[in-house]
């Protein structure tokens, strides 16, 4: 009959430790029969012999299920409801902002856009670069002479060589080296001319003129004809239309200072050369 007692209480103790080692405190012995449900046994009227038998052999296992408990409980991981880092409030509450979704979009440029600007026709017959970019300045709001020109374009009386040098002299003019050169090396393409539209709203819409180095013949949206085989530089200072349709600064007539042409028009006289935006 001990026998029987003692290998069951044996048994008892193992699973208990095996399975709910959390319960169980080490060096005491009531506690671990009481975990394990062994009170009863000892609550059924066994004769004392057992009784002590019993407390003998929960005495012997007590320190040694108590080490199981203790490296047990270092295994047990934290429960999710008691860990900030599994909270999804406290994940809601340190998230930052997708700044893509609070990001504001850019407004939407003016329809028509004319800059305020002062006039000056060229003063020879080779200085329409300097003339055009002192136009072109004069709508950012940049007060500078023809003359003062000609040094930063490289201007001589064989001309200004190509759009390359006006964005180089607007660039000195103007702070943070807005411009940059765009060139149609051939015939204009369709790409090349919905580049040119996009870059006179943006230029015009941050208040800046373009500068164009055009070449051969050309007719405005009145009918006007303006021809120039050898070259020209004029200013766009102004465009409609959605930049369908651009406003012209031209130093080469005072009796025709200005005028409208597509920017369709436009790009194809500008075939070959260039412009700075």
């Amino acid at each position: 009959m001990e026998d029987h007692v003692k290998h069951t209480l044996k048994r008892q103790l193992r699973r208990l430790a095996t399975e709910r080692p959390y319960q169980i405190v080490a060096g005491s012995a009531a506690a671990l029969v009481l975990a394990s449900g062994t009170g009863a046994l000892l609550a059924n009227g066994d004769d004392a012999p057992v009784r002590q038998e019993k407390t003998a052999v929960v005495a012997e296992l007590a320190p040694r299920l108590g080490d199981v408990a203790t490296r047990s409980e270092a295994r047990v991981p934290a429960s999710p409801s008691t860990s900030p880092s599994a909270s999804p409030s406290a994940k809601a509450t340190s998230a930052k902002p997708d700044p893509d979704l609070t990001r504001k979009a850019a407004p939407k440029p003016p329809s028509t856009k004319v800059l305020d600007y002062t006039y000056e026709a060229q003063t020879a017959y080779w200085n329409c670069g300097p003339a055009a970019v002192r136009n072109a300045l004069s709508a950012s709001g940049v007060e500078t002479t023809q003359d003062a020109m000609v040094a930063p374009l490289g201007a001589t009386e064989n001309g200004t060589n190509s759009a390359e040098d006006t964005t180089r002299g607007l660039n000195q003019m103007v702070k943070g080296n807005p411009y940059r050169t765009h060139m149609i090396p051939g015939a204009a393409t369709p790409a090349q001319m919905d580049q040119l539209q996009a870059d006179v709203v943006k230029a015009i819409t941050d208040g800046r003129g373009v500068v164009a180095n055009i070449a051969g013949d050309a007719t405005d949206t009145d009918g006007g004809w303006h021809s120039f085989p050898g070259g020209h530089y004029i200013a766009v200072v102004g465009y409609k239309n959605d930049g369908r349709t651009v406003r012209i600064a031209d130093s080469a007539n005072p009796a025709l200072p200005s005028y409208w042409i597509t920017t369709i028009d436009l790009a194809n006289w500008m075939s070959t050369r260039g412009y700075s935006a």
